[in-house]
């Protein structure tokens, strides 16, 4: 097949490319080249954004477009807008972020999504005439935005639209290090803070996994919204913990500190520590990490083991020139004193 990917070159963009070039499609990326891939010499990469430069992309034709970096409905519009006579299927990355209300646990597909009034929807789409957006402005609207975005391009391609919906997306080349704190700092280990209760469910997905099933779902012309994250109630905080010292082999040590003494002492949750997402601080937000993806797994979604998963981050990790430096976690001057704070009062 000849594929487009807008985008193609940061985390979920990158592994969707090499899943693609696994399977001997011909590719073309439409980007910015704002961010380098290693790609090979092949690829084509026709450069430029969505706000100026699509006319770029008329008198070509494609089989399909997976849209990995549409974020303001009225650029997803435009570019549906400009494919539309010359792709048969457009993919398009949305979020679970999309949800109304993330309070129940196992929703599906046909859960209500965000809205946002037409004021905030101005708002966002006057932010920023490159097309990007403050992550603090745009993270109040991410979900209805990401809503919205679905919405404008089935009503430019009715019937041949793929929206897929994952959640955390984890492995190498996260630029977030949501995940990949935990694999490093557990390597590392000594006493390990770890939040609220060890039974607590989380849900995430490799992003390997995620980038093969999207190229399958082409590949069969597959469209429709679909749930893409792991399967729910299987992993727990202390699963995840666990087969992080196993993995990488270290004499780490968890001490399992309580949700409202975290709170008391300011530590953001989902941030300073990735995963944690308390009930007290989020009751909206419980069903984020149980979200029903059964429909996805009927239809070929597969998970790694989680052992693969945090072998190859860490060992991705390592390679990084940076890998001191994360950008999602605890410092570990931070984590000391917490848990010297905590002990002190047990």
């Amino acid at each position: 097949m000849k594929l487009l990917i807008l985008g193609g070159t940061r985390f979920l963009g990158r592994h969707v490319a090499t899943a693609a070039l696994a399977r001997e499609h011909a590719l073309t990326l439409f980007n910015r080249g704002q961010h380098t891939a290693r790609l090979p010499v092949n690829v084509e990469t026709i450069y430029g954004d969505r706000q100026r430069d699509l006319a770029k992309l008329h008198g070509r034709r494609w089989d399909a477009v997976i849209d990995t970096s549409g974020y303001l409905p009225r650029l997803v519009r435009a570019s549906a807008e400009a494919l539309s006579g010359v792709v048969e299927q457009y993919t398009f990355i949305s979020s679970l972020s999309v949800y109304a209300d993330c309070r129940a646990v196992g929703l599906d597909e046909t859960a209500p999504v965000a809205t946002v009034t037409s004021e905030q929807l101005q708002q966002a789409n006057a932010l920023d005439t490159s097309g990007q957006i403050s992550a603090t402005t745009y993270g109040k609207m991410y979900g209805a935005l990401k809503a919205l975005c679905e919405q404008a391009a089935e009503d430019v391609l009715p019937g041949r639209v793929l929206s897929l919906r994952p959640g955390l997306i984890v492995g190498a080349y996260d630029y977030t290090d949501r995940f990949t704190y935990w694999a490093v700092r557990v390597a590392r280990g000594g006493e390990v803070l770890a939040p609220g209760r060890p039974q607590r469910y989380v849900q995430f997905i490799d992003v390997r996994d995620l980038a093969a099933w999207i190229i399958r779902m082409v590949e069969q012309r597959q469209t429709g919204i679909y749930n893409a994250s792991g399967w729910p109630e299987t992993l727990t905080m202390e699963t995840v913990l666990t087969a992080c010292r196993t993995v990488s082999a270290s004499a780490a040590c968890f001490t399992w500190v309580s949700d409202q003494f975290l709170l008391s002492e300011h530590v953001t949750p989902w941030t300073d520590l990735p995963l944690w997402i308390p009930e007290a601080a989020m009751p909206h937000l419980q069903g984020l990490m149980a979200i029903n993806c059964q429909k996805a797994m009927a239809a070929g979604l597969q998970c790694r083991s989680l052992h693969e998963t945090i072998s190859d981050t860490l060992q991705w990790h390592t390679t990084q020139a940076q890998c001191s430096t994360l950008r999602a976690g605890l410092a570990a001057d931070r984590e000391r004193q917490l848990l010297r704070t905590w002990h002190a009062i047990r």
